[in-house]
């Protein structure tokens, strides 16, 4: 076996910092974000080819065995990226319910975050988009599919929400009066559908375009139609 290099040492937390001029060595949780963090500023490069783990251990100056010792795979690493994802998507349109009553709102505001992340997390959007996970264990493209279901399933609790309370505003309920007029015939399941699909396909032409079409663009205009009533054809 190898020696372990002052890199390796270093991601490993094995050796204690010389001197004055040597930054501290990471903590293991810290070692683990900063190999995550690489993978996704590599998967930024537009038209980047497939990641390998000899790629990311170059990138960071170690060994491939040093990646190995904290994570088993690469798709452990994948994995653990969509769980940062999973876990800011759904912190997030926790805020969002808590703050803004209006469900249809909620749902808006859930479409322009979703939005909004792709545009500061390109690598990321890769990853949302499949782009990355080609090639890939087949349960890290089923794990981006079930959460973007359970997105897909709060927008629709917010809008049946929305539509709950406008049928009670209709009805005389004085405790939602302001709500806003929402027809009976409203869908809040196809309405939801709708909104995911526009943010997925905004999040590939995004990744197809290299990064420089923004996903956020005109979203506002956009929404406001997928969302609110239209006249019937």
């Amino acid at each position: 076996m190898e020696p372990i290099g002052e890199q390796d040492a270093d991601l490993n937390g094995d050796s204690e910092p010389k001197g004055t001029g040597r930054a501290p060595r990471m903590k293991p949780g810290e070692r683990r974000v900063h190999i995550l963090q690489t993978l996704a500023a590599m998967l930024e490069a537009p038209k980047t080819e497939k990641i390998t783990t000899a790629a990311l251990a170059a990138r960071l100056g170690v060994s491939e065995a040093a990646l190995y010792r904290q994570f088993a795979s690469k798709a452990q690493m994948f994995e653990a990226l969509i769980e940062f994802i999973e876990a800011t998507f759904f912190g997030l349109i926790n805020q969002i319910a808590e703050k803004e009553p209006n469900g249809v709102l909620q749902a808006r505001a859930i479409g322009m975050m979703l939005l909004n992340f792709a545009g500061k997390n390109p690598g990321m959007t890769r990853v949302l988009t499949g782009e990355a996970l080609v090639g890939e264990h087949a349960r890290l493209a089923e794990r981006v599919t079930q959460m973007l279901e359970r997105v897909e399933t709060s927008v629709k609790q917010s809008l049946r929400i929305a539509l709950m309370e406008a049928n009670q505003a209709a009805a005389g309920n004085e405790a939602h009066a302001a709500a806003p007029s929402i027809p009976p015939t409203y869908d809040p399941a196809m309405r939801a559908n709708l909104l995911v699909s526009y943010v997925v396909g905004r999040w590939h032409r995004y990744a197809r375009s290299g990064f420089t079409r923004a996903p956020a663009e005109h979203a506002e205009a956009q929404l406001h139609l997928i969302l609110h009533v239209c006249t019937p054809l």
